[in-house]
């Protein structure tokens, strides 16, 4: 019985030190995910698991290319996948810069760097670093699609589609982790080059890789507008909806869509839903304004005007920026339904606030004002610059 015993009390002690130990350093309560499931969980468009799990890869190992490039790569994907993500795309380049400085020498993080400097609209930059990456490191897909993509905003297509085509090459032979954005980014180039069935049917195949990649909707629908298959692009939008049912951006894209087709009623539908859903976003009360505008609704016209301007000035959208419309046909809709008191403030504000924009459309009267409501115009407003 003792002996039983002592052995009875070892095993318990043996069992409750391994379970310790266990816990403790084995499988501690806060472990990091791995950066494969964070990898997985891109592949799968689930870019909010995917850039949790980077930044908390980045933030344990930040000399680790591999987190810092799933990390900048998920949030430029996610940026495009709404209307109020651009920020996303300043905050890969926030991380790919400080990773950069870091490690100048290091040519996985500078070819992610390049990648995030042509997402923000830095090509000149990017296409350097990459080029810069590519002669060391021919392979290197980062470093091949930002140099495809940066040469595509600077106007040169035909290398930029080189550059494309061998991307897609690279990713089919030796880094199928990247087919998806060679793909894509071989679409652009092709829809840049004005081969639009060929960037559709492109892109098409990016999406048979990630279906559930939301960007890839709206470039598939792009194209397909090109192409002349509006059916296709309204598809595209409505597939977006179905995986994401507060995208505000697909609704913006259906109501424009609808609106070049004439359908004055769905594009209305579709823009109130903007609206409904995006309160402060100003583009969508501009559009919005301009259905009811064009449809002959002057009242709807000058009130949703009226918020699309207030808010363009709320949140002090640069000058060179805002839809002039919201002033000019403002006016003009208060001009129609003889709002004479709103028509004088707004035209006498429209000149005052952009008397220095070169780009701003002409909006003049006679010195009496307009037939309908005669008012005095300030003679600054109305002398001949020639005089």
């Amino acid at each position: 019985m003792p002996l039983v015993l002592v052995m009875g009390l070892s095993l318990g002690f043996i069992l409750g030190l391994w379970d310790v130990i266990s816990r403790t350093f084995l499988a501690p309560p806060d472990a990091i995910p791995s950066l494969g499931l964070g990898e997985s969980a891109f592949a799968q468009g689930n870019l909010m698991q995917a850039i949790s799990i980077a930044h908390q890869q980045y933030a344990a190992h930040p000399n680790d290319p591999a987190g810092l490039t799933l990390l900048a790569r998920a949030l430029i994907y996610r940026s495009y996948t709404d209307y109020n993500r651009d920020a996303d795309r300043a905050e890969a380049l926030t991380y790919t810069q400080t990773a950069a400085d870091a490690n100048p020498w290091n040519f996985d993080t500078l070819a992610i760097h390049a990648f995030a400097l042509q997402a923000n609209d830095k090509p000149d930059q990017a296409s350097r670093l990459a080029v810069r990456v590519i002669e060391r490191a021919p392979e290197n897909m980062a470093a091949r699609l930002a140099l495809a993509l940066a040469y595509g905003k600077q106007g040169l297509f035909e290398a930029a589609l080189r550059e494309a085509r061998r991307g897609v090459e690279i990713s089919d032979q030796r880094a199928p982790a990247w087919r998806m954005d060679a793909r894509r980014v071989l679409a652009i180039a092709l829809s840049d080059t004005g081969q639009y069935a060929d960037a559709l049917q492109t892109i098409r195949e990016a999406i048979a890789l990630n279906q559930a990649m939301l960007p890839l909707h709206f470039e598939q629908a792009l194209y397909a507008i090109h192409a002349g298959k509006t059916d296709g692009a309204v598809s595209s939008y409505y597939r977006i909806i179905a995986f994401d049912a507060a995208n505000v951006k697909a609704r913006f894209r259906l109501c424009e869509l609808s609106s070049s087709l004439g359908e004055r009623g769905a594009a209305i539908q579709s823009c109130r839903e903007v609206t409904d859903r995006a309160p402060e976003w100003s583009a969508g009360w501009y559009q919005l304004g301009r259905e009811y505008f064009l449809q002959g609704e002057y009242s709807a016209a000058q009130r949703t005007l009226n918020r699309c301007a207030t808010l363009q000035t709320l949140y002090d959208v640069p000058l060179n920026e805002r839809h002039y419309e919201c002033w000019t046909w403002q006016g003009q809709a208060a001009e129609m339904v003889g709002d004479c008191v709103v028509l004088e403030a707004l035209y006498n504000d429209y000149h005052r606030i952009f008397m220095d924009q070169d780009n701003a459309p002409a909006w003049t009267y006679p010195p009496e004002g307009p037939p309908q409501c005669p008012f005095v115009i300030p003679m600054q407003e109305t002398e001949s610059p020639l005089l």
